[in-house]
């Protein structure tokens, strides 16, 4: 039976969802979007044009809600299926667009650099227990006018997964869809494969970037899944109360899914977010705080409620290096979004208010993320009935190591961690008297790192194609990988 928690009843979820409608009716939501907001007032939504305001009634709201596809199936870069987000299946993926990286040498934060990004993307690939890469890290040695763009290229030139992506700019969007169009060759098939997915982000409390409006309503006609990356933050532009932020989240969700159903009906699209708490001492967003997790598992709670498919930032730590803060706060998220059943987890390698990459972190977290999947695999009788014989055994032999029913159930019950995990025994010599959790996880970075082998999943036409896109793009400055 697969173990599952739960923090809303059915009853508060629906007025949660009342309350959301209502809002929407009654508040709406800035969009400054002029031909979003002719399209939400032909869909029977009402507008006013000098404050750039849509008010959206709930019999649009719940009509919008219906279309959206109950499941996003993600397939690889080469057009193999590889994830069903749907149900409670649980996948991991990186947290995305950190703007600092930790050093491995000095464990201190600094800029991200391209070497950075291709170090990040390489390391992804060889972890088998991060189902899917994503735009991780944002280069500062690179134009601005590329920022976007090359970080999605820079993933489609050394890895084989689906990716998870995203747009700061319109201007970048078009050349990211131009990316995905290179590779899947036709709007048909990149529909009928689509293996990205885009961060769409609204702005608390109640508004739409033009950037973040364009992007939906764009990913919605070429097919790509959306991930609706909703941001309460409590005390600061939300309220404090964590029924009050899924209030809010929900609003913000719902007038997402309204803006890429009026699009195109039958967009797919991901229920997801990524709240936090102001924390008034310290004047910090923190989002690995419990009540931002909290929230989390609360509004994923709100979108299983409506059917859909849901995401959530979460397993990431506030810390600034990898110590018991970082396992503590990583380790339960992941292990909460488990038992939540969220479709798709990102946060594995973040730190620092979801600022900060650490590649050691990115393998330990993935350790933890095999151990949510063993969590959540929960229990079932392994020829455990009767028990008889088994014990008649244990009480003749004095032990089990080598019973035919420890050889046959070993590997299906216990996960086995890898050398990032102590579980030797002491030895001579003082407690700790070795390599620490962060050397060993800088062992485990590079031991994958000299491992990695650039897949080769793309055909010369479409590295011919894609390389085209992003040299177009970039101008005078010369991509070095």
């Amino acid at each position: 039976m697969r173990p599952r928690l739960r923090f809303l009843s059915d009853e508060l979820i629906r007025r949660i969802l009342d309350e959301a409608y209502k809002l929407l009716e009654t508040k709406g939501v800035t969009l400054p979007h002029e031909a979003l907001l002719s399209r939400l007032a032909d869909a029977g939504c009402r507008i006013d044009a000098a404050s750039k305001r849509v008010w959206m009634p709930r019999e649009v709201v719940e009509a919008a809600v219906r279309t959206v596809p109950r499941r996003v199936e993600l397939w690889n870069i080469a057009g193999e299926s590889c994830c069903d987000l749907s149900g409670d299946k649980t996948h991991f993926t990186p947290g995305s667009a950190a703007i600092k990286m930790l050093d491995s040498n000095t464990c201190r934060m600094r800029p991200v650099s391209t070497q950075d990004m291709l170090r990040c993307a390489k390391l992804v690939e060889q972890l088998d227990a991060i189902d899917y890469t994503s735009t991780s890290v944002v280069p500062n040695d690179v134009p601005k006018h590329i920022g976007d763009s090359i970080r999605l290229y820079a993933l489609l030139k050394t890895s084989s997964k689906a990716i998870v992506t995203g747009a700061f700019t319109i201007d970048g969007f078009e050349v990211m869809a131009r990316m995905l169009l290179a590779v899947r060759g036709t709007r048909e098939a990149l529909r009928e494969k689509p293996f990205a997915i885009f961060s769409c982000c609204p702005t608390s409390p109640l508004k739409w970037s033009v950037t973040t409006a364009d992007n939906t309503a764009r990913c919605a006609e070429l097919g790509v899944p959306v991930e609706f990356i909703t941001m309460p933050l409590a005390g600061l532009v939300s309220p404090i109360s964590v029924v009050g932020c899924v209030i809010q989240h929900t609003v913000e969700t719902l007038s997402g899914i309204v803006i890429s159903q009026t699009m195109c009906p039958g967009a797919p699209i991901l229920y997801g977010g990524s709240p936090g708490i102001f924390d008034m001492r310290t004047m910090a967003a923190s989002i690995s705080a419990v009540e931002a997790q909290l929230m989390d598992c609360a509004y994923i709670e709100v979108g299983k409620y409506l059917g859909l498919p849901t995401q959530a930032y979460i397993g990431m730590s506030d810390s600034k290096t990898l110590d018991a803060q970082a396992g503590f706060e990583s380790g339960g998220g992941l292990y909460l979004a488990g038992l939540a059943g969220v479709n798709s987890v990102s946060g594995p390698g973040m730190h620092y208010f979801e600022s900060c990459m650490s590649l050691e972190k990115l393998v330990f977290d993935a350790e933890i993320c095999n151990m949510t999947r063993r969590l959540v695999a929960g229990l079932e009788p392994r020829e455990d009935f009767p028990a008889d014989a088994l014990f008649d055994e244990l009480l003749r032999e004095k032990t089990l190591l080598m019973a035919d029913h420890t050889l046959k159930y070993f590997h299906q019950e216990h996960y086995i961690p890898g050398p990032l995990i102590d579980r030797t025994q002491l030895q001579e010599g003082p407690a700790g008297d070795g390599p620490d959790l962060v050397q060993r996880a800088r062992d485990e970075v590079n031991r994958h790192l000299a491992q990695y082998e650039a897949p080769e999943v793309l055909s010369a036409e479409q590295r011919r194609d894609l390389e085209g896109v992003m040299n177009a793009a970039a101008g005078d400055f010369k991509i070095g990988f």
